[in-house]
This record gives C-alpha cells, structure tokens and sequence, in this order.
C-alpha cells in the first residue's frame, strides 16, 4: 500500500465527476514529467527543501526515490501526496496527527476505520472553527457597516 490511498486518473486526466481541489491541483504540475528534484518540488509546494527534508525525516513523506547520485527524485505521487498533507496543514491539523495518518496508511486497508476516526474528529474541529471565523465576520461586518454609515452621513451633510 502506497501513501496515496486513493484511486487515481490517468496521468493529466481530470475526473469530470467530481473536480477536487487535489485534481486541480495537478493540472499546475509541468506536462510530460515523471520524476522532480526538491527544488521542484519545493517550488510547486510553496515549501523549503528544508521542510521537504524534515517531513521525510518525522515520517510525514513515503521514502522518497534517489538517483544513483543520492539526490532525491519525486514523483506524481509523492506531489499528489504533498498537496493533501498542504490541505491538511491549511486546515490545522497538528503535524502529530498528519504523522499519525501516514503511518496508518502505510499500515494497510485494515487501518480504514482508524484513518475515518481521525479524519472525521478533524472536520469537526474545522467546522467548528468555520462557526466561529463567521461569527467573528458578522462582527467585522457589524462594525464595517457603521463606519460605512458614518461616512455615508458625513458625505451628505
């Protein structure tokens, strides 16, 4: 079993049913590519080589190919991968907890119902986030309104 533990499309094919943010997110990827360098790699993701480096080392990257030089090779997987672990990270989720994901899917299908378990406690937590980012936009809103009318009523005087 592979990190990825999702079907995937063809390479450069989008799945017209359902045109998740992680297929759009390959189509920024260069055409005809099967192998990147980190410094690639960190230019697609937004990230260091660092920081690429770290996440292999706490077990949040699969091993990632090397050349016969050593250097380090990724693939489509490894980035299809990376944008998911960018969702997470964008989301909240606590490193641990992604670390904790990666180890489960390298475990194998029997770990399916532990992965839902987590997964879902994390939509929770961010749908409760969601609540409270709105409550706080209606106060921004609330007081944006008042300005506005001030303003408004200043003009017209």
């Amino acid at each position: 079993m592979t990190l990825m533990d999702t079907e995937s499309a063809p390479a450069g094919a989008v799945d017209d049913r359902r045109c998740s943010p992680l297929a759009r997110q390959r189509q920024r990827r260069p055409e005809g590519r099967e192998r990147y360098t980190i410094s690639e790699v960190a230019t697609y993701a937004g990230l260091s080589a660092h920081t690429l480096r770290w996440y292999e080392r706490i077990g949040l990257m699969p091993h990632v190919d090397r050349s016969h030089t050593g250097q380090r090779r990724y693939t489509d997987r490894d980035l299809d991968w990376l944008d998911l672990v960018g969702r997470l990270r964008l989301t909240g989720m606590p490193v641990a907890d992604m670390v904790r994901y990666a180890e489960l899917v390298r475990q194998g299908e029997h770990t399916f119902p532990e992965r839902e378990r987590l997964l879902s406690a994390h939509r929770d937590d961010v749908r409760m986030r969601i609540a409270e980012l709105r409550s706080t936009l209606e106060v921004l809103d609330y007081k944006i309104d008042i300005y506005a009318d001030a303003r408004r009523a200043s003009e017209g005087a």
